[in-house]
């Protein structure tokens, strides 16, 4: 816990002097003042993570956690659990959306085996930080122990460490993959917001009534045989988490620690964020959500996060496709930013009133 505690320590609140001093630029580039939107409001925030009034997005990184969970015996998705793993090496093949999607924004897509329920060969583009063969079922007992808890989240710290010391990464997104995990991700959201289960709870991939009653028992379920503590955000993931999603959590306090800015995706990465806010509320300042799941219970976490998404596009795949999309909008702000002339640059009059 304590590597935990000191990259919390190292997190601190968005520079003011960064602000005020892009705004000022913003202000002063050929166009009115704010007619940019979002856009303005994306170029402001980077460049007061980064502290850089010249920020560029070089080295782009979607990190996929992916792990398995033990709740997927209660039949609360449509797709058997082997579907992770099949996924896992669709991605290493470069074959799934996340791919294409990356590769439409110029990001590396690296998978993290966090906790897969079946061995995986090695490759290239693959970190295998395995901690257990799949979570144990949360309806039964709590999905890991408080170790293997803390070891998720530092795991997830050193998987952003090791890239960054290889080389710079300037923006990253965090991505899922884990059948059954929007299960484990209502139980978080739910414990940690105190809303009503049946108000967060969606329905994955798909699922009928019939299955997504039994999703919502199975949530009341696990919160009522762990009662994990929502004020003890590793105790919640701990008695209702999974691994990958303490990886996320990891992954997003050391990026936030070393002043990069970090692209949420859907459901589940929200969860993992409400997890990393839990052990260090600056956190939220350095995360951009991209979008606005179909999961209902994402606004609700989004709304604890103070986060506003960027679109709606009815999104509900997960793997980062969202954050893909999203870190095409924030390099075309910085791109605003930093290649727009000011007024006096272009010899164009100010407004007169």
């Amino acid at each position: 816990m304590e590597k935990i505690k000191q990259i919390a320590k190292d997190i601190l609140p968005l520079s003011e002097k960064f602000l005020v001093k892009a705004q000022k630029r913003l202000d002063n580039l050929t166009k009115p003042k704010g007619s940019l939107g979002r856009l303005e409001e994306l170029a402001k925030k980077v460049v007061a993570i980064s502290q850089n009034m010249e920020p560029s997005l070089k080295r782009k990184v979607i990190f996929v956690f992916a792990a398995d969970h033990g709740v997927a015996e209660e039949g609360v998705s449509s797709y058997p659990q082997d579907v992770t793993y099949q996924m896992i090496y669709n991605f290493l093949r470069g074959k799934a959306a996340i791919n294409v999607l990356a590769g439409c924004v110029g990001a590396e897509v690296l998978v993290v085996d966090m906790g897969v329920a079946r061995d995986i060969s090695p490759h290239p583009r693959l970190k295998m930080k395995k901690i257990g063969y799949g979570t144990k079922d949360i309806v039964r007992t709590q999905a890991m122990t408080r170790k293997e808890a803390i070891c998720s989240v530092e795991t997830g710290i050193d998987v952003f460490e090791e890239e960054h010391r290889k080389n710079r990464i300037d923006i990253v997104g965090v991505g899922d993959m884990g059948i059954a995990n929007t299960t484990p991700s209502s139980a978080i959201i739910a414990s940690i917001t105190g809303e009503d289960p049946g108000k967060i709870t969606g329905r994955g991939t798909g699922i009928d009534d019939k299955i997504w009653q039994k999703k919502v028992n199975t949530v009341k379920n696990a919160l009522k045989t762990n009662r994990p503590d929502p004020g003890d955000s590793v105790d919640v993931l701990a008695k209702v988490g999974g691994y990958e999603i303490g990886g996320i959590a990891g992954c997003i306090l050391a990026a936030a620690k070393n002043r990069i800015p970090i692209v949420i995706d859907g459901f589940i990465s929200t969860a993992a964020a409400l997890i990393a806010a839990g052990i260090c509320p600056c956190v939220k300042d350095y995360l951009i959500a991209s979008h606005l799941s179909a999961e209902k219970g994402h606004k609700v976490a989004l709304k604890k996060l103070g986060l506003v998404p960027l679109f709606d596009l009815e999104l509900r795949l997960g793997e980062g496709t969202g954050a893909c999309l999203a870190i095409g909008l924030v390099d075309a702000s910085i791109k605003i930013f930093t290649q727009m002339a000011t007024f006096e640059e272009a010899g164009v009059s100010r407004k007169v009133r």
